[in-house]
């Protein structure tokens, strides 16, 4: 969980330190996918016992904020997709 979790910010960083927009998209989206294991392995714990569901429950609510938060920085990083194309 500590891989996945400290994956996300570091790969904002990197993409963010790339130089171009399509860059740092990509590298949003990796740290997506990190926040996407996380998820995973937050539900895991909770089905094995090393987490209780309140714990679990309080991360997960939380990596959803995040998640969201990655999404609209996403969408507001690309262009505008024009209907039809």
């Amino acid at each position: 969980m500590q891989r996945s979790a400290m994956s996300i910010p570091n790969n904002i960083a990197e993409g963010s330190g790339r130089g171009t927009k399509r860059d740092f998209v990509a590298y949003l989206r990796i740290a997506r996918g990190s926040l996407r294991e996380l998820d995973t392995q937050i539900e895991i714990a909770k089905r094995t016992g090393a987490l209780t569901p309140p714990q679990a429950e309080e991360l997960l609510v939380a990596c959803e904020g995040v998640g969201k938060m990655l999404t609209r920085l996403i969408q507001t990083m690309q262009p505008a997709r024009v209907e039809g194309s």
